[in-house]
């Protein structure tokens, strides 16, 4: 019988506190930014907070990966190589990267997993990166389980899935409408969010067909209903998405997502275990519903479906109901949900229009705001800031441990302990002290001092007494002898997922391979700016596999807002506006004066075109 599939919930951390919390809420492992080089320039960390990180995540043999996954240019890459280097020094796990300079330098042996940047949606990309020594892949958002089972077969890394949060509306990696437009590049961890911006649909004679609408904002993703029918469908490691976000966030959303898994595990035991240690317990009971949401889809996992959200790219949070009575004051909903003051909730006008309101006071089914703000009978309302979860949340909210025994038993000279924990780590200490048979029972009081680790990661839940007969020992001297042994063993457990990780073969012998080299053109079908090529160690890996890159990196091409160029595909969708519509051209008997464009308030355009045998829709520079 084959042994139980590893599997991890991986959860995003903004700082070092938050990758914490994370852990203690029952991650398995969390991502963190470097000082530089990360997707998201705002999220960056020092590598003294990082190796505090990674301390603390090895007691509980969960891991640390660093995200470097922006391209580099080439007066980079001597610093990039630098910090990889105390990176790895840290005792950080996996380094989570964009660009194949990566496989090109000589670096120490620390894990490379593929970033979601590197769009991987075919078995060849995956079964490529594998072969050139990337150890996890992220796979593209956009895929759906019959894609991660075909991937699944031509490859043996594990595979790795985003789960939960915000959604990029365009394929990881290939959208450049922040560098084209506000030379911002998302490649380079400086996204200015054009997807999130309100548009007008034109059609060919210049009708509006849609007015300041979000259209390519998305709803969030959550596919915790799904998440069995994907660890069946080969995904090993679960993610959350937010490096941006609070404390709170990760608390909620972390918790809520480890007890899905932990129930899967429990089901199915023989099938799968999580990767880290202890066992987390929460003190609130998770909702994602009541953390920052825009309304919640599965992309595309289960084929295509509405996935936009139109009207607003803010927070909804909590759908309550609707205003049922409205007084001059205060109103009334059919929610049965109970409110309390501090609240905020939310509600879209009469035109469409998000608004946002202050819960001041609740009498009984009265809701009264700080300002009534146009509500009105019949108002759909959500909760989008839970109050009181809120200030819980800003508290201790949970504790892990692993359990473990304590073996006292004698010794010629003394006595000697043994702590041996749950996943089978063990610790001995001998010390030297005068035997003395004790007068009165001692057992009970032995055990109270011997199980007090508050305050650790440990759990004692048994004592176990091996003596000739019942010893007196000082309790000053037994706090000093456990605090002795807890300590030596939280150190042997940090240790103990420090050792020198093994160099996949694949890494920096591609060139002399030739199932790589016959692989590539696979993998790589686009040689052009597509492939992201912004440093000479990538033009150097992918020149010596046989392709030739025939233009950089876009952010070599645009460097100012006057570079001009011919249009060209500044994002490529899964999400397509036409069927979020009602107007798929699948449908013959519907049909709109093409070509259509987006217009923002200052009147550029941004003309469409529609793939519908790919099912995809792409977005042209002007």
């Amino acid at each position: 019988m084959s042994l139980p599939r590893s599997i991890e919930l991986l959860a995003p951390a903004r700082t070092a506190d938050i990758g914490c919390e994370a852990i203690l809420h029952g991650a398995d492992a969390v991502y963190i930014g470097a000082p530089a080089y990360g997707a998201r320039a705002a999220a960056g960390n020092s590598v003294e907070d990082i190796a505090r990180l990674v301390s603390f995540a090895h007691l509980y043999n969960a891991k640390v990966y660093v995200t470097l996954n922006t391209i580099l240019y080439d007066d980079e890459l001597p610093d990039v190589k630098r910090l990889v280097g105390r990176l790895y020094e840290a005792g950080v796990d996996a380094l989570i990267v964009q660009d194949m300079a990566f496989l090109k330098m000589d670096l120490p042996p620390i894990e490379l997993h593929a970033s979601t940047q590197m769009d991987i949606t075919t078995p060849e990309r995956a079964a490529f990166l594998e072969k050139a020594g990337l150890s996890q892949l992220v796979l593209a958002r956009e895929l759906g389980l019959d894609q991660i089972k075909e991937i699944r077969k031509h490859t043996s890394v594990p595979l790795e899935a985003f789960i939960h949060g915000a959604l990029c509306v365009s394929y990881s990696g290939r959208c450049y409408a922040s560098q084209i437009c506000m030379l911002r590049s998302a490649n380079r961890g400086e996204c200015a969010q054009f997807c999130r911006l309100a548009f007008d649909l034109i059609d060919a004679n210049g009708k509006a067909l849609e007015k300041s609408k979000h259209l390519l904002s998305l709803k969030d993703m959550n596919r915790s209903k799904s998440l069995e029918q994907m660890l069946d469908a080969g995904i090993s490691s679960f993610k959350i998405e937010g490096r941006l976000k609070d404390v709170a966030y990760v608390k909620n959303v972390t918790a809520y997502y480890s007890q899905r898994l932990d129930e899967i595990v429990a089901k199915r035991p023989n099938d799968f275990k999580r990767s880290s240690d202890g066992h987390s317990e929460a003190s609130f009971s998770p909702n994602p519903e009541k953390s920052f949401n825009r309304g919640f889809t599965e992309y595309f996992l289960h084929g295509r479906s509405p996935v936009h959200q139109f009207l607003t790219p803010k927070s909804l949070g909590e759908k309550l109901g609707r205003v049922t009575h409205i007084s001059k004051n205060s109103f009334t909903s059919d929610s049965p949900v109970q409110l309390t003051a501090g609240d905020g909730l939310c509600f879209f006008d009469s035109d469409g229009k998000l608004n946002g309101i202050r819960v001041n006071k609740v009498e009984g089914n009265k809701i009264y705001p700080l300002k009534m703000s146009g509500i009105f009978v019949g108002a759909e309302i959500w909760r989008n800031h839970d109050h009181a979860l809120t200030t819980l949340l800003q508290a201790p909210t949970a504790q892990r441990y692993i359990e473990a025994n304590i073996t006292l038993s004698q010794t010629s000279n003394g006595y000697q302990l043994r702590l041996c924990d749950e996943t089978g780590v063990s610790t001995t200490a001998s010390f030297k002290a005068e035997i003395q048979t004790a007068n009165k029972p001692q057992k009970d009081n032995i055990s109270r001092i011997l199980t007090k680790t508050g305050g650790t990661p440990l759990k004692i839940t048994h004592i176990d007494i091996q003596t000739q007969a019942e010893p007196f020992i000082p309790s000053s001297t037994l706090t000093q002898w456990r605090r002795h042994i807890v300590e030596q063993h939280l150190a042997a457990r940090s240790s103990k997922l420090n050792s020198i990780p093994t160099l996949s073969s694949g890494r920096g012998q591609l060139s002399s391979d030739a199932e790589a080299r016959s692989l590539a053109p696979q993998a790589f079908p686009n040689a052009d700016h597509r492939l992201n090529v912004s440093n000479r160690l990538a033009e150097s890996f992918f020149s010596d596999l046989g392709l030739q890159v025939s233009e950089p990196a876009v952010e070599l091409q645009h460097k100012t807002q006057t570079d001009t160029r011919k249009p060209f595909a500044i994002m490529t969708c899964k999400h397509c506006i036409l069927y979020a519509l009602g107007h798929c051209k699948k449908d013959k008997s519907l049909r709109l004066a093409e070509p259509l464009s987006l217009r923002l308030p200052n009147g550029k355009t941004f003309p469409l075109a529609f793939d519908c045998k790919k099912c995809e829709m792409q977005i042209f520079s002007s």
